[in-house]
Parts: structure tokens; sequence; C-alpha cells
């Protein structure tokens, strides 16, 4: 009633105690969380900086300045703050800010399609794994423990190794290597949820594994994934740029930022800002996965939240 009185996507009617409908709860513990995570400064500025990439790249024919492929060897090596060119150029002549900007969309490309496969995978598996249990559970974690065995970045170089080099293969090989530690995640949560009433309850109704996994258990799962997710981000970023930087991932001229720091290595030491500032990029962007993975951990985990 109190619910109906009050002005919808107002303040008071996000915060009734009492909400009409299952919408208007969610909108309020949306909005619970959004509260708490906007007290944390440290997450406030990461969801900046990964707002900041999204923008960047979205913007990045606005917000360049010239041509990320196009060469000139007359302006080849230029210094930052030199006139056209405030990041400088490589040497090839190719401004290093437009090819920054240009690089977030490969670097958000990336992301976004190893987040909708990985941890889609390793999901199902630890919810498969801890909700049936026996040696459904064996199986599956010992293959879990195989790929877990491995460093990420080794077990991705031999994939790509046999796949061949390019961004395709890059991505798919990271997302082989990354989805174990989200299907042990889900499957600790599966074991704490399983035996619940609730799930006894909808067992009773007639429901089949299918519907209780998918609709009942899988659910509770995801607040948990979601911020592995987040603090996963900053490995898949180096990740990523270290098979670049070998020559494994994207391919030359594409402006991908652990390509152009593997192009720039042979100036380090003269012209500093060619590899430079394609790292500070990669070190920006991933400390602001980190904060936010941080800070959507302290708004996600229930464990933290009664504290």
């Amino acid at each position: 009633m109190s619910g109906a009185q009050t002005k919808p996507f107002s303040r008071a009617w996000l915060l009734d105690p009492a909400p009409a409908s299952r919408g208007q709860a969610r909108l309020g513990q949306a909005y619970l969380g959004w509260l708490k995570l906007a007290r944390n400064p440290l997450a406030v500025i990461g969801l900046a900086i990964v707002v900041a990439l999204v923008a960047m790249a979205a913007a990045a024919p606005l917000l360049a300045t010239h041509d990320p492929l196009a060469q000139s060897l007359q302006t080849r090596l230029l210094p930052p703050l030199s006139p056209g060119h405030w990041l400088g150029t490589d040497e090839f002549g190719r401004d290093i800010w437009s090819r920054l900007v240009y690089g977030a969309r490969v670097t958000l490309y990336i992301v976004a399609l190893v987040t909708v496969t990985a941890p889609v995978f390793g999901l199902l598996v630890g919810v498969v794994a801890g909700y049936f249990g026996g040696w459904v559970d064996t199986l599956l974690m010992r293959l879990t423990d195989i790929f877990l065995a491995f460093p990420r970045l080794i077990l991705a170089l031999a994939f790509v190794a046999a796949l061949g080099p390019g961004i395709g293969n890059a991505v798919l090989a990271i997302a082989l290597t990354a989805w174990p530690p989200y299907a042990r995640v889900a499957r600790a949560e599966t074991l704490t949820v399983r035996g619940a009433d609730y799930i006894a309850a909808v067992r009773l109704q007639g429901a089949g594994s299918g519907r209780i996994l998918l609709s009942h258990v899988a659910p509770m799962c995801v607040p948990s994934v979601i911020v592995r997710v987040t603090l996963d981000m900053a490995g898949i970023i180096l990740t990523a740029a270290g098979l670049g930087f070998l020559g494994l991932g994207a391919q030359p001229p594409l402006p991908e930022w652990g390509l152009m720091i593997s192009s720039g290595r042979k100036f380090l030491f003269e012209q500093w800002w060619v590899a430079t500032m394609p790292g500070l990029a990669i070190f920006i962007v991933s400390l602001g996965f980190n904060l936010l993975g941080d800070g959507l951990r302290d708004v996600l985990d229930p464990r933290s939240a009664s504290k």
C-alpha cells in the first residue's frame, strides 16, 4: 500500500519496506547495492575507469586525432607533447594516443567475449558437479584440477600454438583456460544450497533436476561468479597483452596494447614513450577492474553484507 502511494522510481519507492511487486523489490535491492558501492571511494574510482574504457571504445572515432594505422616516417618517434601528437608517435610515425583509443576496442572485445564464455561454462560445470555429487563431481573436479595445474599464460600459449596466432584464437585460448576458477566457486556455492529447504520443497513439487539447477541453484551462484569475473578481468587483460606481446594474439598493424609494447620495447631506453604509454593503459585498466571487483564483493557477498 505504501509503495503505491509514492512516486515510482523515487527514493521512497525504491526503499519501501513492503514492495508491491517483484520488480520493485529487485530495483530496491539494486539501489541499496549502489548506495553501498558509492560509499566506497576506491570502488567508485574503479567504476569510473571501467566506464571511461567503455566510453573510449565507443567514441574512438571522435576521440582519436589520427588514423591509428596511418604511417608517416617524417614524424616517427616524436616525443610526448609534440604538436599534433600529445602522446608522441611510434617507429612508423603512427599517433600513440589514437592507437591507444582504438586499442581500447580490442581490449573490450577480448574482455566481452571471455566474459560471456568462460564464466558461463564454469558456472554450469560447478553447478552440475555440486548438485549431483558422486562420480559426476569427481570427474568434473578432476578435469578442473588438470586445467588449474598449469599456469594460465602457459596453457593459453599451448592452445594458441595449436590453433594458430590471431585475436580470435587468443580469445578462445583465454576462455579455455579461464573457466576452472568459476567452476570451483559455483560448486562451493551449490554445496551450501543444495540441501536447503526450498530446494527440497521444489523437488517435492515435481520439478526436475534441470529446472532446479537453472531456476533455483544457478541464480544463487551468480553473485559470487560476477565478483570473481570482475576480479579476473585484470588477469584476462594481462594474458591477452602477453599473447600480443609474444606475437600470438592480435597481429600487426592492429592497435592492441600488448602488441604496441612489443614493438616499442627496442626503443625503451631512448624513446621510452612508445612502450610506456600502452603499459600505463594496461596498468590503469587492470587497476580499475580490481578496485571495482573489491567493491562488488562487498556489495554482492552475503557474508560481507551481514557484517
